[in-house]
């Protein structure tokens, strides 16, 4: 394609931004469109890995991110009882890679790129909520249409496939939010305490702030209330260490959300025509992948750096699916592995950070990031 084109993106999330400001040094024309009023702010925090930052280093946008975020120099994880079953030097994963790892709440990234899209003068459409009509109407309008709707309620994924592709609910939930702690409660670590069909989570950001997630088996039931879960939420986690004491004693209430976590299936194809899904409308993995994010950023990465070289579109989608699907997956089977073990037959041996070669693990994270 070249730098005539004409790119609608649907969706405002990292996906999306991410590919609207990397297409647009590219030199093409881009419109954003948003079903919400605004840059959304929903979430806790974002880990982002050094594949993450790599990209962000391309949008200009990392010295930001850094100076906004943390950077926590290891992984501890704990069983229940607050016994270290395990360590994992961050530090030294990032060495490998040549760049740092970055936590961050997310709503300081999203207004991070959203700055960076102003500055560019990118076109931004809100309050959008588009239809498959809609979508078709974009195909005329757009030499390219990008869905980066999410993992839940796509439509461009749907236009995609005859027949509806569901998100898989994968047994357990989440409750996420933000507290503000002691800077020593945590030495700059992310704290990993695991139990029979339970997770606690918590990720340092920056002066003691941080953000964390309560996570157990539980059946997928919509109809409970809010505060039914976050009173189940207190009970199961009332005898946990300290560092969880603190956090469910710390926390802004403001900041709670419940998540049933779902994931998707690999999927056989990720376009038709002139429309393409990516991130999590395309991949989405679990959250015990740790790699939500940072798949997101690559794929806008990698999908602007074919577009600028490629003239012919179907190649350029193809070629897309290609270069990203092996890893996606990849990052999808980790996270329901790992969920597997944690949420699921309690009879297994839950694995250790310590048994991850920062080797291989720097090796994976940056896989098919260089500059030509």
């Amino acid at each position: 394609m070249n730098n005539r084109r004409r790119i609608a993106i649907i969706g405002a999330g990292v996906a999306g931004m991410a590919l609207a400001i990397l297409a647009t040094k590219q030199g093409f024309q881009v419109s954003l469109y948003e079903r919400d009023s605004g840059v959304s702010s929903f979430g806790g925090g974002v880990t982002l890995w050094p594949n993450a930052v790599f990209v962000l280093q391309q949008m200009e946008v990392e010295k930001e991110i850094k100076r906004i975020g943390g950077e926590p120099r290891f992984i501890r994880q704990f069983d229940q009882n607050g016994i270290r079953q395990g360590v994992l030097d961050i530090e030294a994963v990032n060495m490998l890679s040549g760049f740092p790892s970055v936590t961050i709440l997310r709503r300081d990234l999203m207004c991070t790129l959203a700055r960076a899209l102003d500055d560019l003068g990118v076109e931004m459409h809100f309050d959008c909520s588009m239809t498959a009509q809609d979508i078709d109407g974009l195909k005329q309008r757009f030499d390219l249409v990008v869905g980066a709707d999410g993992r839940m309620n796509s439509v461009v994924r749907q236009t995609l496939y005859a027949e509806k592709v569901s998100p898989c609910y994968q047994g357990f939930i989440n409750i996420i939010g933000i507290s503000q702690l002691e800077a020593a409660v945590l030495d700059n670590a992310i704290h990993d305490f695991r139990g029979a069909g339970e997770r606690f989570g918590i990720v340092p950001v920056r002066a003691g702030l941080c953000f964390w997630a309560g996570a157990w088996t539980a059946p997928l039931d919509r109809e409970r209330s809010l505060s039914a879960w976050y009173a189940e939420m207190h009970r199961r986690f009332l005898d946990w260490p300290d560092p969880v004491q603190s956090v469910l004693n710390s926390y802004d209430k403001a900041s709670l959300s419940r998540i049933f976590v779902h994931d998707l299936d690999p999927l056989p194809r990720w376009h038709q025509d002139n429309v393409l899904v990516i991130g999590d409308a395309a991949h989405a993995s679990l959250p015990t992948s740790g790699q939500g994010a940072c798949q997101a950023l690559e794929d806008a990465w990698h999908l602007a750096r074919i577009l600028a070289g490629q003239s012919e579109l179907d190649k350029v989608l193809t070629e897309f699916y290609r270069q990203r699907i092996a890893k996606v997956s990849a990052a999808q089977s980790v996270g329901r592995q790992l969920a597997q073990s944690i949420f699921g037959d309690h009879s297994e041996t839950q694995p250790s950070v310590s048994g991850i070669s920062v080797e291989q693990l720097s090796q994976f994270w940056m896989q098919g990031l260089a500059i030509e």
